[in-house]
């Protein structure tokens, strides 16, 4: 990755802001107390400040999240977009092949509708989390594309009109820009995207579709291949409508500088650019420092998605260190999200907020 990009002199309010935060936070750290802020209007959230860009502020959610009141109330009040962390996945809506389950799936749309949220389906087709069926099952062509279909189609028809949009096909590119060896590669070819965009289209045809992927956020050979898909698709009349920058970043490998550049470029195909997965670990433990260049590098995500017109939104991988999944994937590394683990606001969410005006 590249090197992080340098703050601008016309950023000057911003990282004013940004270092007020960090004041903060580094008494805090030091065991002193920070005097309470005297009584007045409640702060505009995140999601609000977001709808006047004409975008939306959001967090994942999963299952544990909503056992917590506390959680729920801010996951609520905070953000205008909701995407469900696990519970869309193969093998929590189709455990058993024909056989459907959307209870942890409708869970997080009904609290969505509930607090006038909107919500991006997560996701229809992906390598990992598949249910021992189908990835133990010897399948033809024909059979797994028969699967295929009626697993994509039954689950965007049962949320039809509900799902902004869709995160039709997961990672499915290496790091070099070839095709990821899967099990519907393997079998289908290359086709099996665009048959997926045609099916989810079929099922709901007012929900965008997107493909989505990690490291990403560059310009490399991934994002380069999924340039040339994309252009390809949009040549061919596949119903296409975005490209989903995960952006899980860690500050021990860089900021990539291009990210701007790299979103302008898929929105000059004609398609919506959107931020899916946003959160930045680092080696623990967390330091003043290290959260004044988390804060900064959030800022500039959401500079860069302000900064290019289609550029839809900005949706952080749950909010709260409470439920990351970092540790449980990264030894030693975590602290990666805008929310400390007793759901305190740390600086890069006041960082984000100054950045959307706030």
């Amino acid at each position: 990755m590249s090197t992080p990009r340098k703050r601008t002199t016309s950023r000057t309010r911003t990282a004013t802001r940004i270092l007020t935060a960090l004041s903060a936070t580094a008494c805090l750290a030091a065991g002193l107390a920070v005097a309470p802020a005297t009584a007045g209007p409640r702060p505009a959230p995140l999601g609000d400040l977001a709808k006047k860009h004409h975008r939306y502020f959001g967090s994942a959610v999963d299952g544990p999240g909503f056992a917590d009141p506390a959680y729920l109330k801010l996951l609520g009040s905070e953000f205008g977009q909701l995407t469900p962390a696990n519970a869309m996945k193969w093998y929590a809506t189709e455990p058993e092949r024909g056989v459907f389950d959307f209870t942890a799936a409708d869970q997080v749309v009904s609290f969505a509708r509930a607090h006038h949220q909107k919500v991006r389906g997560h996701t229809l087709l992906w390598h990992n989390q598949l249910p021992a069926w189908l990835t133990e099952g010897t399948w033809t062509a024909g059979e797994l594309r028969a699967v295929l279909k009626n697993h994509i189609q039954t689950v965007v028809r049962h949320h039809k009109g509900r799902i902004m949009h869709w995160d039709v096909v997961n990672e499915a590119f290496e790091e070099d820009g070839t095709y990821r060896e899967s099990l519907f590669y393997k079998t289908l070819g290359p086709g099996y995207i665009a048959d997926a965009l045609r099916w989810a289209h079929e099922a709901d045809p007012h929900a965008k579709l997107y493909l989505n992927d990690y490291n990403v956020d560059g310009i490399g050979p991934k994002s380069d291949a999924y340039h040339r898909l994309i252009k390809q698709l949009k040549a061919d009349g596949v119903p296409v409508d975005g490209f989903g920058i995960q952006g899980h970043l860690a500050l021990q490998y860089g900021f990539p500088a291009d990210v701007r550049q790299n979103m302008q470029r898929f929105a000059d195909l004609g398609v919506e650019v959107a931020v899916t997965e946003l959160d930045i670990r680092m080696r623990l433990p967390a330091t003043p420092e290290k959260l004044a260049t988390q804060a900064t590098w959030y800022a500039d995500y959401v500079e860069a998605c302000l900064a290019v017109e289609k550029c839809v939104g900005v949706t952080v991988w749950d909010y709260t260190d409470k439920y990351s999944w970092i540790p449980g994937v990264f030894p030693d590394e975590g602290a990666a999200l805008p929310y400390d683990e007793h759901l305190r606001p740390k600086p890069a969410y006041h960082a984000a907020k100054a950045v959307l005006g706030g």
